[in-house]
């Protein structure tokens, strides 16, 4: 790769007519000449014009042999985010895939975040969702941000210590899980050069002091390697490969190590023609030299994820220091060298997708869309991710042999759960290697697992989530209390509605009828009348708004049988207590029952009306309540007004609802914020949707409106709280 000078897009462009048809070379010319108008009017932080960028970025991509769309979208990968360029445009310019790679590596950016990390760890999400539907938008990233490291000394030092500590956290794993080497490495040397610079200039001023020597070293090494090959008639190619400067520096790190206690800076590495050979070549080395104990790795039978193959050995060599051998045939070389992208190298004739072998290879990725679905928030979305596909990795063995892989620090049960969910739900212990050992076992690499279950077993324990390592095993076992506790909250959510609709004076089975029932859960947008219960059960929503919609044609129908002026003796009170209560008084009347109604909720403040009922007096209703609309309840209504002081109530219950853009914390902030205010909090409970919308549902216990207002006010003044409503059962 290029990274010494700059290209220009004539040479890019050229680059791919090495390999590309002309159709094909007329469409990346025409996506740079897209890119160039769109960008003519900017500059970087260097002062070089904005296009020297997407140029260098496609280069990048033209090196890896990509295919058209994705050096195209190389070319024009920033026109989304910095020129008014939009996606629809690029769909009439270049296509649905075209546009669907710019916009998965484009960044958010209408959307107001807390924090800055808060929106990168948005922008990464979106990112590792487009790749796992297309693997094409990371090999876009990888390019833009490894041309993004080679200028980071244009930038202020906080920000390019950000960036490199950034792409060390997730854009060199990632290059590294992808099996390119080529990026990996520099993307690695870079960051350790801004992050830790003194130690980065020490490591590549040690290495040259010695330099001649170790290449004089290497040089005798392998001639006597090309000696012995030869004599048996064994076609390969050996070249010597220096340790990378990061490489080195976590070695000097991890192992505590100086660097002239670090003997295997240099690796030699040979490539030969077949399989065969390969093994053929290991039998010759460890003939030559003595092969160091534990120190062996067969990649070929058992490759990495990433699609590494490669016998590595470490030998005693000529003067008696460690010497790394790699030995691999030449399509290995190239997929250790460009790893996932030697699959998508263009070829004439040939479909991007038809590759069934490399898509099982790249399975992980569709756990990204698992990890989405189950994370709370970006950042936990994030930090699953980095657990998961950017730590160092075990591989163990089913008592059948197959290989299974699993970050480092896994116990058993990531192990039983990433067989099958229900081995894992019914796992009571497990043997290594033919011995019983605790769930809290720390697997290691060659270890035989045997998972033993029990189908009488009652479930995970809930300290499991705190064993299991994989966000896969601690998701699952979150989803069975999921699971479990919604058995229990249909229950409850059920006895609360039934509790309710009694209240209300109403028979449970006229009430409860699967028609109405299932009527009511579509209402509030549930697939089936289990999960109406199980939202109620929880406090997702309340049994009274649920009942209210249960008997709604019911308290219609009694309501207009009730006849204006008809009000019974018997439901006189002398005592005047349901007066006291609601803080209400009829006009021209003192002895009625009054009662507020729980449809709308009046309190002091509102503009109120009464409804007479037949057998519970008066209910009293806000003018604007949608129950009093119909012409039947006009002739009801007589004129009632609030009769507030020292004898009468002066709490009252209001629901309100609030919306805003979900993130962490808001909850605990509104929460906080009312009862700031000194109002007390009665229920509460909330749900996001697939856009990330908050809706908060709130019970709060308040004087008059002017409690209410100064309460709203408050919430209102919350980051990201769109609107505040009082809401009418």
């Amino acid at each position: 790769m290029a990274k010494d000078r700059i290209l220009t897009a004539e040479e890019v462009i050229d680059k791919t007519s090495e390999y590309l048809n002309e159709e094909h070379v007329s469409f990346v010319r025409k996506a740079y000449e897209y890119a160039y108008e769109a960008h003519k009017e900017q500059f970087r932080k260097s002062g070089e014009p904005y296009i020297i960028h997407p140029i260098q970025v496609a280069g990048i991509l033209a090196d890896l042999t990509m295919d058209p769309a994705t050096v195209a979208s190389g070319f024009l990968h920033d026109v989304v985010e910095d020129t008014p360029v939009t996606i629809a445009d690029l769909v009439s310019e270049f296509g649905s895939e075209v546009a669907m790679l710019v916009d998965g590596v484009t960044k958010l950016g209408k959307i107001k975040y807390k924090s800055h990390e808060e929106l990168q760890a948005e922008n990464h999400r979106k990112m590792f969702i487009a790749m796992a539907q297309d693997i094409r938008v990371i090999l876009i990233k990888l390019a833009d941000r490894l041309h993004n490291m080679r200028t980071l000394k244009h930038l202020p030092p906080e920000k390019q210590r950000r960036i490199a500590n950034e792409t060390l956290e997730i854009f060199a794993p990632l290059a590294h899980r992808l099996g390119i080497s080529k990026i990996k490495w520099e993307l690695e040397d870079t960051s350790l050069r801004y992050l830790n610079p003194q130690q980065y200039y020490r490591i590549v001023n040690l290495m040259k002091r010695k330099r001649n020597e170790r290449e004089q070293y290497l040089e005798d090494v392998m001639l006597e390697m090309k000696k012995r090959l030869g004599e048996v008639d064994i076609k390969a190619e050996v070249s010597g490969r220096p340790k990378h400067i990061y490489s080195i520096y976590r070695k000097m790190v991890l192992q505590h190590k100086q660097f002239n206690e670090i003997y295997d800076l240099l690796a030699v590495r040979i490539v030969v023609n077949s399989i065969k050979d390969c093994y053929a070549v290991l039998g010759i080395i460890h003939t030559c030299w003595k092969p160091m104990p534990g120190r062996f790795k067969d990649y070929i039978a058992m490759p990495k994820t990433n699609m590494y193959q490669s016998l590595h050995t470490t030998v005693i060599g000529p003067k008696g220091d460690p010497l790394e051998v790699q030995i691999r045939t030449l399509d290995m070389h190239k997929i250790s060298e460009y790893g996932v992208a030697a699959h998508w190298a263009y070829k004439e004739g040939k479909s991007m997708g038809q590759q069934a072998s490399f898509e099982k290879k790249l399975s992980w990725f569709r756990e990204i869309l698992e990890f989405q679905q189950e994370a709370e928030n970006a950042e936990e979305f994030m930090e699953s991710l980095k657990i998961d596909l950017f730590s160092d990795m075990v591989f163990v063995f089913t008592p059948k042999g197959d290989v299974i892989e699993l970050p480092s620090g896994s116990v058993p049960i990531d192990f039983a759960y990433r067989i099958h969910s229900e081995i894992g739900n019914k796992t009571i212990g497990a043997k290594i290697n033919g011995k019983m050992v605790t769930l809290d076992y720390k697997l290691k690499t060659g270890d035989i697992v045997e998972v033993l279950t029990s189908k009488h077993s009652y479930g995970p324990s809930q300290d499991w989530v705190n064993l299991a390592q994989t966000s896969q095993a601690k998701n699952k076992i979150r989803q069975f209390f999921k699971r479990q506790r919604k058995e229990e909250n249909i229950v409850k959510g059920k006895e609360l509605i039934e509790k309710e609709i009694k209240d209300m004076e109403f028979d449970l089975k006229e009430i409860l009828t699967a028609e109405n029932i299932n009527k009511v859960a579509e209402k509030f947008n549930f697939s089936h009348e289990d999960d109406m219960y199980a939202a109620v059960g929880y406090n997702g929503i309340s049994a009274l708004q649920v009942a209210n919609r249960l008997t709604e044609k019911w308290r219609k129908k009694r309501d207009e049988e009730e006849i204006i002026k008809e009000i019974p003796t018997e439901h006189k009170s002398e005592n005047r207590s349901g007066r006291y209560e609601a803080g209400v008084k009829v006009t021209g009347a003192d002895n009625l029952l009054i009662r507020l109604s729980r449809c709308c909720s009046p309190v002091p403040g509102d503009e109120i009306v009464g409804f007479i009922t037949k057998g519970r007096g008066v209910s009293v209703h806000r003018t604007d309540c949608p129950n009093l609309k119909s012409d039947e309840t006009q002739d009801r209504l007589i004129p009632v007004e609030w009769e507030l002081g020292t004898n009468y109530r002066k709490e009252y219950n209001v629901d309100i609802e609030i919306n805003g853009y979900d993130r962490r914390g808001l909850l605990n902030e509104v929460m906080q914020m009312v009862s700031g205010t000194k109002t007390n909090i009665s229920a509460v409970s909330g749900r996001t949707d697939r856009n990330k919308m908050a809706t908060i549902m709130m019970s709060i216990t308040i004087e008059n409106t002017s409690h209410l207002h100064k309460v709203v006010d408050k919430i209102k003044q919350i980051p990201d709280i769109y609107a505040v409503r009082r809401i009418m059962n």
